[in-house]
C-alpha cells in the first residue's frame, strides 16, 4: 500500500492510503488509524454512506480520541470504485460513491462493483497483513454503510465480534434507494436482494447466537427516517427471532455528520467491550 500522506492524532498515527484492488480492478484508497503503542490491537471497520469516500469519516466523526483511549486500530475505505473505465450515473444514489457493499451480476457494473467482495476478502486480511492486529475485529457504518455493515457482519458472522450502526438503511428491499441499488445492481428478480437486507436476515435469524447485541443509533429529525431508513422494521425483526438489538432514538438529531460524532464514543466502547 502506498502512503499518500500522514499526521499525529491524540498519540496515534492516521495513515490515508492508496492500493491497486485485484477484486475491483481499480485503485482504492482508505483511512487506517493506529493508537499509541505496540500492539496487537482490535479492528474496527467504518462503511460511510452515500456520495461519501474515506474522507468523511476521517475528518468529521471525531473518533480517534476516543479510539486511542480503548487501543483499537480504526480502517475506513472508500465507498465504492471509481476511476476511468469505472461505470457511474448522473444519480448520487448509484454508481460511484454508492456501491452498497455488494456484488454487481449486472452491466454495466459487475466488472468492478464487488464491494462485498472487497472488504471481506481483500481489505480484512490486507491490514491484517500491514497492521499489528489481534485477528478480532468490529463493524459499524452510517445509511448506506449501516446497512453494508450489518449485511456484512450477519452474512460473514465469523469475521466479526460486534456490529452497530447510525442511521441505516434498515430494508433495502422496501425503500427507494434499496430498491433502485438492488435492481441495477443485482437484476430485477428480488429473491436475490434478500441477503442484502439486515431486516429480513435478523428475521431469518442470521444474528441469533453470534451477537448478543446489535447496537443501532437514529436521530429522529432525520430527513430520510420514514421514507429511506425505516429502523421499526430492524426492530420487529429482532422481536420475531428472539434477537437482542438496541434503538436508540436520539431526538433532535438529522442525518449529518454532528450526529455520528455526538455519538462515535459510544459506539467504539461497545466494540471494545466485545473486542476483549
Amino acid at each position: 500500500m502506498e502512503i499518500v500522506k500522514h499526521h499525529a492524532v491524540h498519540g496515534g498515527t492516521l495513515r490515508y492510503l492508496k492500493h491497486h484492488s485485484a477484486v475491483t480492478g481499480t485503485p482504492m484508497t482508505l483511512s487506517v488509524f493506529t493508537p499509541p503503542g505496540e500492539g496487537p490491537f482490535p479492528l474496527v471497520i467504518w462503511l460511510s454512506g452515500l456520495t461519501c469516500t474515506e474522507d468523511n469519516f476521517t475528518t468529521k466523526a471525531g473518533a480517534y480520541r476516543r479510539a486511542a483511549e480503548l487501543g483499537l486500530i480504526v480502517v475506513a475505505p472508500d465507498t465504492s470504485p471509481r476511476g476511468e473505465g469505472v461505470a457511474n450515473d448522473p444519480a448520487y444514489d448509484l454508481g460511484q460513491g454508492a456501491g452498497f457493499y455488494v456484488d454487481a451480476t449486472e452491466a454495466p457494473w459487475a466488472p468492478h462493483f464487488r464491494m462485498e467482495s472487497y472488504v471481506v476478502e481483500e481489505l480484512i486480511p490486507l491490514i491484517d497483513g500491514a497492521f499489528p492486529t489481534t485477528g478480532t475485529r468490529a463493524i459499524f457504518g452510517h445509511s448506506m454503510g449501516g446497512h453494508g455493515a450489518l449485511t456484512l457482519a450477519l452474512n460473514h458472522p465469523e469475521l466479526f465480534r460486534s456490529v452497530s450502526a447510525f442511521a441505516p438503511i434498515s430494508s433495502p428491499t422496501r425503500c427507494p434507494w434499496g430498491e433502485k441499488a438492488l435492481g441495477a445492481y443485482l437484476g430485477s428478480d428480488r429473491s436475490r436482494w434478500a441477503r442484502h437486507d439486515a431486516a429480513l436476515l435478523i428475521q431469518a435469524g442470521a444474528a441469533k447466537g453470534r451477537f448478543d447485541d446489535i447496537l443501532v443509533d437514529q436521530g429522529d429529525a432525520d430527513g430520510f427516517l420514514a421514507e429511506q431508513l425505516k429502523p421499526h422494521l430492524l426492530v420487529e425483526a429482532a422481536e420475531a427471532a428472539g434477537q437482542k438489538l438496541t434503538l436508540r432514538m436520539q431526538p433532535g438529531y438529522d442525518h449529518s455528520y454532528f450526529f455520528m460524532a455526538s455519538f462515535v464514543d459510544h459506539h467504539l466502547t461497545f466494540h471494545a467491550e466485545r473486542l476483549r
